[in-house]
């Protein structure tokens, strides 16, 4: 089986890209891929076909690169439109904070402290939610799935490429969601 997409080939039992995702999403996350879906359908697509159309309207396609380059993005577009919209109809919206605040749970923020002292300041969030600059972690990732009905000062051991590592829970806290 041959594909221009193909790469070499990975066990399913072990790859870690087919481990199922959680359908959880913060309002705002919710908001933000809708945002970028609705940009996607009424701008980029749009703009796009106009490229690809006038592109097209100049002869010989098989030379000419803005036409083949267009056809490419516009592709991409719409197979990016695709993902959103099935994503978007399996995604479940929390938008209510949990029974216990006093517990770790989906949508909390998490500062731990390491062995060595250093804190570090979480949230643990959906998989499409997942943004390294503010240290939102998806609720999948192992440290997340440790944290998980967690209270203060309870100790989180979580295995890391340079080892293991213990977190002491040092601050539990959560926003309230915006509706």
């Amino acid at each position: 089986m041959k594909g221009r997409n193909m790469t070499r080939w990975r066990d399913p039992a072990k790859d870690p890209r087919q481990a199922p995702k959680s359908n959880l999403i913060t309002p705002a996350g919710a908001q933000r891929l809708r945002g970028i879906l609705d940009h996607l359908v009424r701008v980029k697509r749009p703009a796009l076909s106009a490229k690809v159309g006038e592109a097209a309207a100049l002869g010989d396609r098989s030379e000419n690169a803005d036409y083949t380059y267009n056809k490419k993005e516009l592709n991409r577009v719409i197979a990016r439109i695709g993902y959103l919209t099935k994503r978007l109809d399996e995604l479940q919206v929390v938008d209510r904070l949990p029974a216990n605040t006093d517990k770790v749970f989906f949508g909390a923020f998490v500062e731990l402290e390491d062995e060595d002292g250093k804190e570090i300041a979480i949230r643990i969030v959906g998989h499409d939610e997942i943004d390294t600059q503010q240290r939102w972690i998806s609720v999948d990732a192992p440290l997340a799935k440790a944290l998980l009905g967690k209270e203060l000062d309870d100790e989180v051991s979580v295995k890391t490429p340079g080892g293991e590592t213990t977190y002491l829970i040092t601050s539990i806290h959560y926003r309230t969601p915006a509706r």
